[in-house]
């Protein structure tokens, strides 16, 4: 007895079914039923969650100094220990990140996408630090006035034709430059000290001196801000170029804490 095989028109109008009720067929995506499907419009970052807290800065004879700890807070939970927020830019620029660490790892992300361009189209002209400090006021001042800005308070240290640069952006796009810089809780615990040093040596810091600075910032910070952390890294940055130390250890002295009273 002969049977004829089923036509292209068989398997053409033939479909499986669900693979269980309300289930998908086989070889289709299943649609969830918490799946949201309405517009939920533009989604902006309206509170940073994984942040870093302060960078501190110094410029001394032959050279510039920034200074910040490690500690990646998720809210008040020191969740994240061992992120770096000094990110080298160029051999001549490094930059310090304070606010959102997902913002960082973007801004981070987008430079080294420009630089990478510039370089790979053979640019008669090379990425310097007065020009990656411009960048990034005109990105941080856009994103600002999209209402949708970049969560970050940076500090840019770099060298360009034997120019020293130690400068600041907030996440509107307000920059300056100065001798001692410092964002977060470190623009108001670390940044009195660091001036009053400046002003006892008029003709400038050495680069030991720079470098002590910022250790006693790091450690004024680590006593009174619960968002620091005791590891730190310091970048400097010279003629030669930049060099970056850490995670190092701060040396703490908890001996006096029982006398602190009154903030309970």
């Amino acid at each position: 007895m002969a049977f004829a095989a089923p036509g292209p028109s068989f398997f053409k109008d033939s479909k499986p079914g669900p693979l269980w009720s309300s289930g998908p067929a086989p070889g289709c995506l299943h649609e969830f039923p918490a799946r949201v499907t309405a517009d939920l419009g533009r989604q902006h970052t309206t509170q940073p969650m994984s942040t870093g807290t302060s960078v501190l800065g110094v410029r001394f004879n032959g050279g510039v100094m920034i200074a910040a700890d490690t500690l990646g807070s998720y809210g008040s939970l020191a969740r994240f220990r061992s992120i770096s927020r000094l990110i080298p830019l160029t051999k001549e620029c490094v930059m310090g990140c304070s606010g959102d660490i997902a913002d960082m790892q973007e801004l981070k992300s987008m430079l080294e996408s420009w630089i990478i361009l510039d370089e790979s189209l053979q640019y008669p002209y090379k990425e310097s630090a007065p020009g990656l400090f411009s960048t990034l006021t005109r990105v941080m001042y856009h994103r600002r006035c999209e209402m949708n800005p970049f969560w970050n308070h940076l500090v840019i240290a770099g060298v360009d034709e034997g120019e020293f640069l130690l400068g600041v952006v907030d996440k509107l796009g307000v920059a300056y430059q100065a001798p001692v810089v410092g964002t977060g809780y470190g623009a108001h615990l670390a940044l009195p000290l660091m001036r009053a040093e400046m002003e006892k040596n008029p003709g400038g810091l050495s680069r030991e001196q720079a470098r002590n600075l910022l250790v006693r910032g790091m450690r004024l910070l680590f006593y009174r801000d619960c968002r620091a952390s005791s590891k730190y890294e310091i970048a400097t940055i010279t003629a030669e170029g930049h060099e970056i130390e850490g995670p190092l250890k701060l040396d703490t002295d908890w001996s006096i804490a029982h006398m602190v009273q009154g903030y309970e």
